[in-house]
């Protein structure tokens, strides 16, 4: 015990929090244990009550090979966490200000995240929280606290199939239609949407989610969610959490929430915009404008991002259907270009406040990885500012794409992040390691696949 009590990481969340929470809470009798995988997929356990204090005490086993599971569970031998290990237990510990009800649930039960660690108490390298926790040290180290924060585009789509197997949008909770036409930002879709958004709304609230404003977006039934800006752990950790919020209310109204990045085929996708700035220790924001003009820092950074995006392409598109999502003027970058006011450029400096000035990445689609994407992202901002590079004159128009600036398809991308030095660092060798055997294994899963298309085009022609 004493070994065990000795291996505790300095992360772990404090045994007084799960004691207040227990005591505020004596109705919640179980609770979900969730780790994020590198696919961005919640995995994990439901627990009894009695259960949650031994767990922030000593942590909880769990095997390391839940790290290395593709997206329909199944085990990836090649990542190394499987049989080349003896399929090992590591350690989960709870993160920090975690804990939280679960407003969906009846009986009422209540979450805690979780992060992985070797035995040791050193945290387990193929964590994606883990990777974003080592570039906030990096930036930290230099004087940077980086503040993030995510927009969230999403379908609401019927939970019935059409009858050629295809989604449907959703019909309306209080008039039964289906929204009809594109209608971005249509306020009355989101009225005949009330009951869904104050169900958002309160567990959101019921669960310390800072979000913020709802859009009807650029097709029948996708909207958006922003979220207000954070430091960049917690601005990750909150993606996640309003993620599964808005599966499990959806599904308790009938819905589906739908977070591919392009589920139809001639309508908009689906991206997770990255909002970056940096601050000083006092809190001060380094991107604010000086004289008038964009801070040379925030211009450093952009360029550090554009330098980057063509390796970091398999983090923001990590699946096959992400690349439906990138075609010419769909709001989706196509070409690595930055600009100021600009929606059709891969970086962009959106108008405001000249002392609250930011960045914001365009190209992450929402089915990515928040961790991974943090990561690449902080990564590259701080390559550039280290280098104090120059991101080259700004995109006033959409750019078309010369054609060879970014990997034009998923295979490509995954022999690009292969051969990437800056990749592997942004997310550690073993993560990348990791994460490569996981897109590959997905990669031969399609390709093996034959499709009702290639049946239909060539059964009875060739």
């Amino acid at each position: 015990m004493s070994r065990d009590l000795a291996a505790r990481p300095p992360e772990a969340a404090d045994i007084a929090e799960a004691e207040a929470f227990l005591a505020a809470h004596p109705e919640i009798t179980a609770f979900d244990l969730v780790l994020i995988d590198l696919n961005g997929i919640a995995r994990g356990k439901i627990i009894r009550r009695h259960e949650l204090l031994p767990i922030f005490r000593s942590g909880r086993h769990l095997p390391g090979s839940i790290l290395g599971l593709d997206v329909t569970g199944e085990d990836v031998e090649e990542t190394g966490l499987v049989w080349a290990d003896g399929d090992a237990d590591r350690r989960a510990w709870p993160i920090a200000g975690s804990l939280v009800p679960l407003p969906w649930t009846n009986p009422p039960r209540g979450e805690v995240r979780l992060a992985l660690f070797e035995l040791d108490g050193t945290p387990m390298a193929a964590d994606p929280r883990h990777a974003l926790a080592r570039q906030v040290t990096r930036l930290e180290a230099d004087g940077f606290h980086p503040v993030l924060a995510y927009e969230l585009e999403f379908y609401l789509l019927d939970r019935e199939r059409a009858a050629d197997g295809n989604f449907q949008p959703l019909r309306l909770p209080l008039s039964g239609e289906r929204p009809d036409g594109i209608q971005v930002y249509g306020v009355a879709e989101l009225d005949r949407l009330e009951p869904f958004i104050d169900a958002v709304y309160r567990g959101a609230e019921a669960q310390g989610l800072p979000v913020e404003t709802m859009i009807s977006e650029y097709a029948q039934g996708q909207f958006e969610l922003t979220l207000r800006h954070g430091s960049a752990l917690r601005a990750a950790d909150d993606l996640v959490m309003l993620k599964r919020l808005l599966r499990a209310l959806a599904v308790r109204h009938g819905m589906m929430a739908c977070f591919m990045a392009k589920p139809f085929a001639g309508r908009a996708g689906s991206g997770m915009h990255v909002h970056a700035s940096l601050a000083d220790a006092e809190g001060n924001n380094r991107f604010a404008d000086r004289n008038e003009a964009l801070s040379p820092l925030l211009k450093h950074a952009v360029a550090g991002l554009l330098e980057t995006m063509q390796e970091s392409m398999l983090v923001f598109a990590p699946h096959f259907n992400s690349w439906r999502r990138f075609s010419a003027q769909s709001y989706a970058p196509t070409t690595p270009t930055w600009g100021t006011n600009n929606r059709s450029v891969a970086v962009r400096i959106p108008a405001g406040s000249p002392a609250g000035r930011h960045l914001e990445q365009r190209a992450a689609g929402i089915d990515s990885n928040p961790y991974l994407v943090g990561a690449t992202v902080l990564a590259g901002m701080r390559k550039g500012i280290l280098a104090k590079a120059n991101p080259g004159p700004e995109t006033t128009a959409y750019a078309e794409s010369a054609g060879d600036e970014l990997p034009p398809d998923w295979k490509s991308a995954i022999e690009t992040a292969a051969r990437s030095p800056f990749l592997k660092g942004a997310l550690g060798e073993r993560l990348h390691h990791v994460f490569l055997a996981l897109k590959r294994a997905e990669y031969r899963r399609f390709a093996n696949e034959v499709t009702a298309l290639e049946r239909m085009l060539y059964g009875e022609v060739v």
